[in-house]
């Protein structure tokens, strides 16, 4: 069963950004994530594939 991810939804990566932040806010769904730091509010683009295999779990849902 596939994980769904929506806008607002917060997930904890496998590896640590630089600042040291591992949750990150998910802005933008769809064939590319735009996904925001928590720590830090650095702002990344990461293609699907790419952000399924970095991510470990998630942490906040919300309800839409």
């Amino acid at each position: 069963m596939a994980v769904r991810y929506s806008v607002g939804d917060v997930v904890k990566m496998r590896k640590p950004h630089p600042c040291g932040g591992e949750d990150w806010e998910i802005m933008r769904t769809g064939v590319d994530f735009r996904i925001k730091c928590q720590t830090c509010g650095r702002v990344l683009m990461l293609p699907r594939p790419k952000f399924e295999k970095a991510v470990k779990r998630k942490i906040e849902t919300t309800n839409t």
